[in-house]
Formats: structure tokens, C-alpha cells, sequence
């Protein structure tokens, strides 16, 4: 990867008053912060970049936008183990999830769907241990971290600024992406998940507006539907584009889940365009293996996927929604990057650039990478 020379980012004026001195400090030291990152970026350490042969090199991802190093509860893989994963698969880039809905801390159970009824609720836990990991031990100079805000309850929005800023004091500028987040996830509402309706994305506006002054992009997880009704909550997240445009917005899993399996190609696709048309700032993240075990393992419905990404190779970023819960080792995060790469192997190189090799993900998060061009030997249509 190579990159030009780190532009500057220049503080923006904090709009909530309350603590306007604190929160300008804090733009400031984000500035200072950003570019200090940019500049340790594994890009920016060669002059030059050599030619990516598609017929010689892996077709795994090299980013990962969607990585949960903290689980929903017990114990996590060590920080440090999780960056060897990384080095190890080849992932040069990745996003510092926490989950935000977090067990009970005495809880055994370490994943929800094996809890139904245990109550699972948003805390700021997972993003302050996430950031202490990465201050007492920074990443290796061929790892380039993003980390993220992933604390916010949706659907009662009123303390997310303030907790923006709490963040702010203790890390100043670390935080720049903010997610992944629930809009609607149905696989937690036996855990007591309570949907984000439109009045409660109304509310929103205070921290939308200082996502956009800061240039922090928002990953949602909003459910399309179900198989009973394919389309039963796609409102909730046309009202949040239609309310907040001018935010950088990414739809994890493109709005796919495991309650929805069997709605057509056709149907699907034509969402996703009409949205991606509509909303220029909107970006689909295709995350999570359901995506390959339940769609595009099928060739004739890839071949569907894969015409869409072509026609879209700007507007989609890649991740495997590995959650580094300590029962799990390499060879299941190895697995994971594998099987969300697969559909690497169909695209057009523009496309592979764009998604496998990070271009739009660079453009996304204002790094200035660049994803090499591909080997005159190994080009595709």
C-alpha cells in the first residue's frame, strides 16, 4: 500500500456548549492524533508499492472493518494474541470494535443467543477497555488500528454526547469510527434489545452533527426483515438516511441476518441500489459469513452479488464480524477472514481494489492509502 504525504486535519468548532473548552481540546488532540496515525500507517513506510498479481497473491481481505476484540461477556482474547491474528491472516487494517451490549458481569454465559432472557444492555465497558489495551500496548508498525465508539443505546440517545466527551477526556482524539451499533438486531430481543424507533432517531441530531464536524463514519446494524416479512423494518433505516444525509452511514451486513435467508436477489439488490443512488454518503459493509453460507455460496445468486458489487465498486467495504471471545483461537479467526473473502475471487479489479485491497475503506476513514493497482499478468474484466 502506498499513500501520499498526511494532509492535516484541522479542529472544528464544538457546538454543545456545556463543555465547549473540553470538547475543543479534545478536536484538537483528535487532529494531532489522526495525523500522527496516518503518518505510522504499514502504507507509509514503503516509498512505492509493487503490483498486486491476483493470480499469485491471496485473495483475503487485507482489510477488517467489522472486528469485535471484546466479546458480549467472559473473557476476551488477549490484545496482543488479537494483533498476532492479524499479522499472521495478513490484515493490515482493521476496526477496534468493543460491543456495546455487553452480559451481565457475572454472567457464565459468554454469548447471547445461549442466554435468551439474560438481559443484554449497551455500556461503555468494551470501548474503555478497548482503548486502555491500546494505549499500554499501540499496535505493530504493520498494523494500522481504527478504534470505535460502540456505546451507544440507539433507542435512548439523550447521554450519547455526553459520553462522547467522556471518552474525549480520557483518550483524546483515539476514537474515530463509531459502531458497530443496533438500529434493530431481532436475534437480542429475547435479551431485552429494544428497537430505535423513528422519534428515537429523531433524536439523534446532537451526536450526528458532531460525527459529521469530526468526520467519523457510523456503522448500523439495522435488520432488513425477517422471512416472514423481508422488508419489515427497511423504514427504520430509510428514516435515518433521509434524516441524516450528509453522515458517512455504513449498513452492516447490508441489512442481512440470520432471520433473513430467502429474500430474493431481485428484491435485495434493488433496495441496496435505489439506497446506494439516493444517498451518496452511504456505504454497505458485507461483513459476517451468513452473508457467504446463506447467499453467495449459491453461484447463480453470487453471480448476482458479484454484477452489483461491480457495478458499485466504491460504496463497499469488507470485515468478517469476528468476536474474540477466549474460546476461540486462529484457526477460527483464519476461517472467518477466508470465508468473507471468497467473493474477492469473482470481482472485477476494480472492485477487488476498492473492497479487498481497501481503497474504499481508506477513503471512508480519511486515511491517504492507496491500494495498489493489479498486475498487468493477473487483471480481470
Amino acid at each position: 500500500m502506498t499513500r501520499a504525504a498526511p494532509r492535516t486535519r484541522h479542529p472544528v468548532p464544538v457546538t454543545h456548549t456545556r463543555h465547549r473548552t473540553a470538547r475543543l481540546a479534545a478536536a484538537t488532540a483528535s487532529a494531532v492524533l489522526a495525523c500522527t496515525l496516518l503518518a505510522a500507517s504499514p502504507g507509509a513506510q514503503a516509498a512505492a508499492a509493487d503490483c498486486f498479481d491476483r493470480e499469485k497473491e491471496p485473495y483475503t481481505s487485507k482489510v477488517d472493518s467489522h472486528l469485535h476484540f471484546r466479546p458480549f461477556g467472559g473473557k476476551p482474547i488477549p490484545w496482543e494474541e488479537m494483533l498476532g491474528y492479524l499479522q499472521k491472516s495478513g490484515v493490515e487494517y482493521a476496526n477496534v470494535y468493543g460491543i456495546g451490549q455487553t452480559l451481565p458481569y457475572d454472567s457464565s454465559c459468554t454469548y447471547y443467543l445461549d442466554c435468551p432472557g439474560t438481559p443484554v444492555t449497551p455500556s461503555m465497558r468494551n470501548d474503555f477497555a478497548n482503548a486502555a489495551s491500546y494505549a499500554a500496548d499501540p499496535p505493530p508498525d504493520d498494523v494500522h488500528l481504527t478504534m470505535s465508539m460502540t456505546f451507544p443505546d440507539l433507542a435512548h440517545p439523550e447521554g450519547v454526547l455526553d459520553r462522547m466527551e467522556l471518552l474525549d477526556e480520557n483518550y483524546p482524539g483515539l476514537f474515530r469510527w463509531m459502531g458497530e451499533v443496533n438500529v434493530i438486531k431481532q436475534a437480542l430481543l429475547p435479551n431485552g434489545h429494544e428497537a430505535a424507533g423513528e422519534k428515537a432517531i429523531d433524536g439523534w441530531a446532537p451526536f450526528m452533527r458532531e460525527l459529521r464536524e469530526r468526520d467519523i463514519p457510523l456503522t448500523l446494524h439495522s435488520d432488513l426483515g425477517n422471512n416472514a416479512d423481508p422488508t419489515k423494518y427497511l423504514h427504520l433505516m430509510e428514516h435515518v438516511l433521509e434524516r441524516y444525509p450528509e453522515n458517512k452511514i455504513v449498513w452492516a451486513h447490508a441489512g442481512l441476518s440470520k432471520e433473513l435467508t430467502e429474500i430474493g436477489p431481485d428484491e435485495h439488490l434493488g433496495i441496496l441500489g435505489r439506497l446506494l443512488d439516493k444517498y451518496p454518503k452511504l456505504t454497505l459493509d458485507i461483513s459476517w459469513r451468513v452473508l457467504w453460507d446463506e447467499y453467495f455460496s449459491d453461484p447463480e445468486i453470487r453471480g448476482r452479488y458479484v454484477d452489483f458489487l461491480d457495478r458499485h465498486p466504491t460504496r463497499v467495504i469488507p470485515g468478517t464480524d469476528f468476536v474474540a471471545s477466549d474460546d476461540k483461537d486462529f484457526a477460527v479467526y483464519e476461517e472467518e477472514l477466508e470465508v468473507t473473502s471468497r467473493i474477492n475471487r469473482d470481482l472485477s479489479d476494480e472492485a477487488f481494489r476498492g473492497i479487498a485491497l481497501g481503497g474504499n475503506y481508506f477513503r471512508l476513514t480519511g486515511l491517504e492509502e492507496k491500494a495498489p493497482p493489479i498486475c498487468e499478468s493477473g487483471q480481470r474484466p
